[in-house]
């Protein structure tokens, strides 16, 4: 769910404590996207709306690109990704087995790889952005801080890692997942959706012209929280989806394996309302269930869900933080995920039952607050069970301020190197260090 949400404060609190007051909405503002010389909506609407009907073709196919300018923030002054960006936009396949369209960014590093063989390919699955269009990383990209007034926040945290793994020859191209930037609503930690469009868009970066990347050359996937989800999905995925890329290892940061565990966590949590995204995603992959879940939400719950979907992370943040969830339903919300249609939809959702075709580190938080170590646990136990080469590390950081999910979002940031190092030994071929049976 919501990885870099101490980030996002410390964004926000620096941006409300410098920007004075907020302009009235359209005002000729330098911070408004209307008078951003480096934003035009016009151009992002021509190239995030699909063509309708799709084109023919096979998932991964590419359906457009263009050239993608990368700044870390606004201006662009203050440093730079050290790669050549390309927004695409390629074809996937959603959740119910239909083709759909996703976008995203490839990043060609200026650097040659120091490894041995061909330059990798890593697929990263970006943490939680929110449900608006707006909050897509590849427009974050070319942003760095986007802000409209008054709340409609949002600070590019994925380029932390981005502009280090590029700067060490890393090839990376970024899902921004199905809906998001794209038209319908981003159906946040769908399992089969975000495996599908990790494994997919490595497809479309090897079809891209004048790139570094080989056919067959390696590929690994990466992600923390959402983006672990989205990575251990994609791991478990690859064998029947796409059997011809050459796998070396997933890197599953905080993976939220069992939804259904993750209630009693948000609840009164500074992300709480990551709760609507999730539901405004079930609905929107299972619309025959809409009826039956909007029968338990009271006129709060509703208000919520309709918020949020068009909001990213930051503005969901400072809106619903810290209140608890049983308001916005009109019955028990811990005796209502136990019974249909929350039930199946939530065990669909649950990760552990294929085993992933190459190696895979796992990494939590003993006292993650918000995506349980005892689920991502769970899921390091079934892929054991299963045979696979299995790292599993617990980052022991003590409980500090739990509901502002302190000890979820650190970890992310200590843990970070060890990741990274973990990463780029699959790609030389390093021996791995599993240690199923040990955790």
């Amino acid at each position: 769910m919501g990885r870099g949400v101490l980030g996002f404060v410390v964004a926000c609190v620096l941006l409300l404590l410098t920007a004075g007051p907020a302009p009235p909405a359209g005002a000729d503002d330098p911070t408004n996207d209307a008078h951003d010389p480096y934003f035009n909506e016009d151009e992002y609407q021509a190239f995030y709306t699909p063509p309708d009907p799709l084109p023919p073709g096979a998932p991964g196919d590419l359906i457009r690109s263009e050239p993608s300018r990368l700044v870390l923030e606004p201006s662009g002054q203050l440093g730079a990704i050290m790669a050549t960006g390309t927004r695409i936009m390629y074809r996937s396949t959603d959740a119910r087995g239909n083709p759909n369209a996703v976008t995203g960014t490839y990043f060609e590093p200026y650097n040659d790889w120091p490894g041995g063989g061909p330059r990798p390919l890593l697929v990263y699955g970006p943490g939680t952005q929110g449900q608006g269009d707006q909050c897509a990383p590849s427009r974050q990209f070319n942003q760095g801080i986007h802000w409209r007034p008054y709340l409609d926040l949002a600070f590019n945290y994925e380029e932390m890692f981005v502009a280090t793994m590029v700067a060490r020859g890393f090839a990376i191209v970024m899902t921004d997942y199905e809906g998001l930037g794209t038209p319908g609503v981003h159906t946040y930690v769908s399992r089969v959706a975000e495996g599908n469009a990790m494994l997919d868009a490595a497809r479309a970066a090897k079809q891209l012209p004048g790139t570094s990347l080989t056919p067959d050359g390696p590929v690994a996937f990466w992600g923390y929280s959402q983006g672990g989800g989205a990575a251990a999905s994609a791991a478990e995925l690859a064998s029947s989806y796409a059997p011809e890329l050459d796998v070396v290892g997933t890197y599953a940061g905080a993976p939220p394996a069992d939804l259904k565990e993750l209630f009693p966590y948000a609840d009164g949590s500074v992300l709480v309302g990551a709760v609507g995204y999730a539901l405004n995603s079930v609905i929107t992959t299972y619309p025959e269930h809409e009826a039956a879940i909007r029968a338990t939400l009271t006129p709060r719950g509703e208000d919520l869900l309709f918020k949020v979907q068009d909001q990213c992370v930051a503005e969901t943040l400072t809106k619903f933080m810290f209140r608890h969830l049983q308001p916005y339903f009109n019955e028990d919300i811990y005796q209502l995920v136990n019974r249909e249609p929350f039930r199946g939809i939530f065990d669909e959702q649950r990760m552990g039952r294929m085993k992933p075709n190459a190696p895979v580190m796992i990494l939590s938080n003993r006292y993650d607050p918000l995506v349980p170590w005892t689920a991502a646990s769970q899921l390091g136990r079934d892929w054991c069970a299963q045979g696979a080469d299995v790292q599993f590390w617990t980052n022991e950081e003590p409980p500090f301020l739990n509901k502002a999910i302190v000890n979820h979002a650190l970890p992310m940031l200590v843990d970070g190197e060890r990741a990274m190092q973990w990463v780029a030994d699959r790609f030389n071929g390093l021996p791995t260090t599993p240690n199923c049976g040990e955790f």
